[in-house]
């Protein structure tokens, strides 16, 4: 009649905070699939205002997980991101966590979950 003991789940603290603001983890997904995004693609990919998507990006870069380059075309500035792969690393620690809070038939159904294809479109330079 012994049952094992499932091991609790993580409590939500352990889910990174920087990472868990919406558009901040809108941010680091996107850029996980994509190579390089200019400001404005990313805008429109995560629909989001110029000064939010500016803000939260900024902390992202602050942080390591995010690289901005800034050049310009012609008179207009361009500014073009990168997942750093501190970034990455981070992304990934944080869905992990995220999937051990999951019941294991939600992850295992889950197939976007369950393989996180968190690799760039085009290769890293």
């Amino acid at each position: 009649m012994s049952k094992s003991k499932r091991a609790l789940p993580p409590p939500p603290s352990e889910l990174d905070p920087l990472i868990h603001e919406r558009l901040r983890l809108g941010i680091l997904c996107t850029l996980a699939v994509h190579d390089l995004l200019s400001f404005t693609e990313l805008r429109g990919v995560l629909q989001t205002t110029d000064g939010n998507l500016s803000v939260q990006a900024r902390r992202l870069e602050e942080a390591g997980l995010i690289s901005c380059i800034k050049r310009f075309e012609g008179r207009k500035p361009k500014s073009t991101y990168k997942l750093t792969a501190k970034g990455r690393a981070a992304l990934e620690d944080y869905l992990a966590v995220l999937a051990e809070m999951l019941p294991a038939p939600v992850v295992k159904s889950n197939a976007a979950l369950s393989r996180l294809a968190l690799r760039p479109v085009a290769a890293e330079s």
